[in-house]
């Protein structure tokens, strides 16, 4: 990938799509290697060139993260996809079009879904039941064995679903500071997401366990009992994944370019066309600049380097103000074009799909 090359005029979303090729095979040795289906999440690049790479490679079962995306890739040929959130009732039509075509799974995590599902479909679909392993967000925590066993039971009664197992994503390692705090996230869900599989697994001797967070999967070589992994971001990284750890500069598949509107050398801050309506507003807690929403990075002989001292400060709709040292402000003029790092490739794919440019 060669930066200078490019005729870059507003916020562009550039892919290494080598590099992207190169995270997969990474990803899918590691499942391999530990025997592991590999079902990846194909929220964080939403695109078809993306897709192919995958296909190319031998895989066959995605995850995506609503009914809509599911319907994208069916459109292009997936036939194995599990819908991982809450299945919403009022998408019932869609659901049943898609079961129709392909194998479809989705998420539950009460009695009153499953009987919802239970009275509208019309076709067969797998029902993994959604656990919560400490992120809070969604799911049934692993204590109310007995409500579980009540959304299980009732998923085994109904005439349209089948119980798949059990699905969990620790989204906590995202929080974590290091290395050791997403081991500690992951042996937790690891334990967790065991003790079900050992009270069930009698009675459904065809369940699964599905976990997939990208630090995790990315970091860690403790696998026991887990029968699928689910990782999106590990196919672009991002700044948030360097930060914590998951992944090395050389890895990260993404990038932001953006053109420098305004100069501001009294304050050693740059003004680019770039704000939320392109990276989103999630920050991280940078050990060095405090909340950020960016890093720089430059295109040298040797390879790409993050920029010491640069990154990106605040905010708004399309403003963006990246703070910046005295020697690169030097070489960076009004007119001229910066590389950034998202902290959250997902969403800033996701916003930018209508610029985006693959490079080979």
């Amino acid at each position: 990938m060669v930066f200078a090359e490019l005729e870059i005029v507003v916020p562009t979303f550039l892919v290494d799509t080598q590099k992207c090729r190169k995270n997969i095979v990474r990803m899918q040795a590691k499942a391999q290697q530990h025997q592991l289906a590999f079902r990846p999440h194909f929220k964080t690049h939403q695109s078809e060139k993306i897709g192919f790479l995958f296909r190319d490679l031998g895989i066959t079962q995605i995850t995506v993260s609503s009914f809509r995306m599911a319907q994208y890739f069916a459109q292009q040929g997936w036939r194995n996809i599990t819908v991982a959130f809450p299945v919403n009732i009022l998408e019932i039509e869609a659901i049943n079009k898609l079961a129709k075509q392909l194998k479809l799974h989705v998420l539950v995590e009460s009695t009153e879904t499953v009987e919802l599902l239970n009275s509208y479909l019309q076709y067969m679909v797998g029902a993994y039941v959604k656990i919560d392993n400490g992120y809070h967000r969604t799911g049934m925590d692993v204590v109310h064995i007995e409500k579980i066993s009540t959304v299980v039971e009732a998923i085994e009664q109904s005439c349209f679903l089948n119980f798949a197992g059990f699905l969990s994503h620790a989204g906590n390692t995202y929080q974590a500071k290091n290395k050791q705090e997403i081991a500690k996230i992951h042996l937790n869900n690891i334990k967790q997401m065991n003790l079900l599989k050992n009270t069930f697994l009698g009675k459904y001797p065809e369940m699964k366990l599905s976990i997939g967070d990208t630090p995790s999967c990315s970091l860690m070589e403790r696998f026991e009992g887990i029968d699928e992994i689910r990782p999106g971001n590990f196919v672009y990284y991002d700044a948030m994944q360097l930060l914590i750890g998951s992944c090395q500069l050389e890895q990260i598949a993404a990038f932001v370019a953006c053109p420098v509107v305004a100069v501001h050398p009294e304050r050693n801050e740059l003004v680019i066309y770039g704000g939320a309506v392109h990276f989103s507003k999630e920050s991280m807690d940078h050990h060095a600049y405090g909340i950020c929403f960016g890093l720089v990075v430059e295109e040298l002989v040797k390879g790409l380097q993050l920029m010491d001292g640069c990154y990106l400060k605040k905010i708004s709709q399309e403003h963006g103000v990246v703070h910046v040292t005295k020697e690169f402000l030097a070489h960076k003029p009004v007119g001229s074009i910066i590389y950034l790092i998202p902290v959250h490739s997902c969403l800033t794919a996701n916003l930018m799909k209508e610029d985006t440019l693959y490079l080979e």
